[in-house]
């Protein structure tokens, strides 16, 4: 049922994450962003002020200049390595698995590691330069040149290992399932129930665009074409609050926008087009901050991949299946309807159109039942995948696998006579 964007509805779940959570903008694009730029000026910091420093030892001083330039130059071949890794695993991760799997590109290795050998190569040129025509300097700004070296080399060890593990299937496969888990754990945290009782009873009754009629305004995408991203959602209960309105969205993220692609339905003297699409993030492809369909598309990608006939690898399609029915019975139980958000009363102030069950049983299955009829070895996870899931499921979600199930046994049957077993019934 739906939540609110600023806080659970009910007092008994306010020790829970707030549902509205996953819909707010993060912060974590602009922190990546200042990271070279907050290093640099670190570096140019700690280069003017390090020759300053009189305590220790005194050493040459045209020996630790040239020390500096030496290490300075010599960090800049980190940087190649670092975007040579880049490009590597992101070449094999499309051509292996799926172009839409960027996960090590979005690492925060890969930035923070750049992001400091630039501030190493800055202090390096700037603690050199500062020196000037000193006789001697202190012992301490060759060692925080070999201290800060040491430490960029610690990063990019982890690097390595990191684009290691990144063009290895399992590696892949469990992180995408990582990032699912902690998505569905913030935007699902209700159970399902089965008997439909709803959870907020109390609700106070809210405008809805479609009871406007002739009142209501129709919100556009007038950019180019992109991908819906994110939703700043507590922006928009407040403007929506502020001008006692609702806002009814056509679209989720996820969804790509074309130039006139509705967006939004908004009652009368509601939010502005201007302030509505300033709430909304868009870019080039899908994000997992608030898409909870892109783990099953990536993985049903991957499975895809391998059962086509230019790869014809059905045991990398099987460890796929195993991902995606984790991924189904995670869900299984939860409550999957929380497209509502409430203002602080408890009015419905915006809505959002979310997936149900079938939804993501057809977004996981049926692209892949088909592909897994040229294999017995998945056709046969496919039969276990459905089977399982319709032991688990609740009653009322079980119509949609017992559908699938069945076509897979008829098709097992008559494909693979020699090798199929029927399944026993439950």
């Amino acid at each position: 049922m739906p939540g609110s964007a600023v806080g659970p509805a009910h007092p008994e779940a306010r020790t829970r994450r707030p549902r509205g959570a996953p819909y707010r903008r993060p912060a974590n694009a602009l922190r990546r962003d200042l990271a070279q730029l907050f290093c640099a000026v670190v570096g140019l910091l700690l280069g003017l002020l390090a020759p300053l420093v009189t305590l220790g030892p005194q050493v040459a001083a045209g020996r630790v200049v040239s020390v500096l330039f030496t290490i300075g130059f010599g960090v800049v071949s980190l940087v190649s390595i670092i975007y040579s890794m880049l490009f590597l695993v992101v070449q094999f991760s499309s051509t292996m698995f799926t172009p839409r799997l960027g996960l090590f590109r979005d690492e925060p290795i890969v930035w923070r590691a750049f992001a400091f050998t630039v501030g190493v190569f800055v202090f390096c040129i700037t603690s050199g330069l500062a020196i000037g025509s000193h006789d001697h300097v202190s012992v301490f700004v060759p060692c925080v040149a070999m201290i800060l070296t040491l430490i960029a080399l610690g990063l990019m060890r982890s690097l390595q290992m990191r684009a290691f593990n990144s063009i290895q299937l399992g590696h892949s496969l469990t992180a995408i399932a990582t990032r699912a888990h902690d998505l569905y754990d913030g935007l699902y945290p209700r159970p399902y129930d089965p008997d439909g009782t709803p959870a907020h009873p109390d609700r106070a009754p809210a405008p809805q665009p479609s009871d406007i009629g002739a009142g209501r305004t129709v919100v556009r995408w007038t950019g180019p074409p992109a991908v819906l991203q994110r939703i700043d959602m507590a922006t928009l209960v407040d403007l929506a609050r502020e001008h006692d309105s609702a806002v009814a969205f056509h679209v989720a993220p996820g969804a790509t926008l074309t130039a006139g692609t509705v967006l939004a339905e908004v009652t009368a003297d509601g939010p502005t087009d201007a302030a509505l699409r300033a709430a909304l993030t868009a870019g080039v492809e899908r994000s997992f901050v608030q898409d909870p369909e892109l783990p099953f598309r990536l993985l049903a990608d991957i499975a895809l991949r391998a059962l086509s006939p230019a790869v014809n690898d059905p045991a990398t399609a099987v460890e796929a299946l195993d991902r995606l029915e984790d991924l189904l019975t995670r869900l299984a139980g939860r409550d999957l309807e929380i497209g509502g958000f409430d203002d602080p009363a408890g009015r419905l102030r915006v809505s959002v159109p979310v997936p149900d069950w079938n939804h993501y049983v057809r977004t996981a299955v049926d692209d892949v039942l088909f592909a897994t009829a040229g294999s017995p070895m998945a056709l046969r996870r496919m039969r276990d995948l459905l089977r399982g899931l319709s032991e688990r499921v609740p009653e009322r979600r079980r119509a949609v696998l017992r559908d699938r199930l069945q076509w897979v046994e008829r098709t097992g049957s008559e494909a693979y006579p020699l090798v199929w077993t029927p399944a026993e019934p439950s």
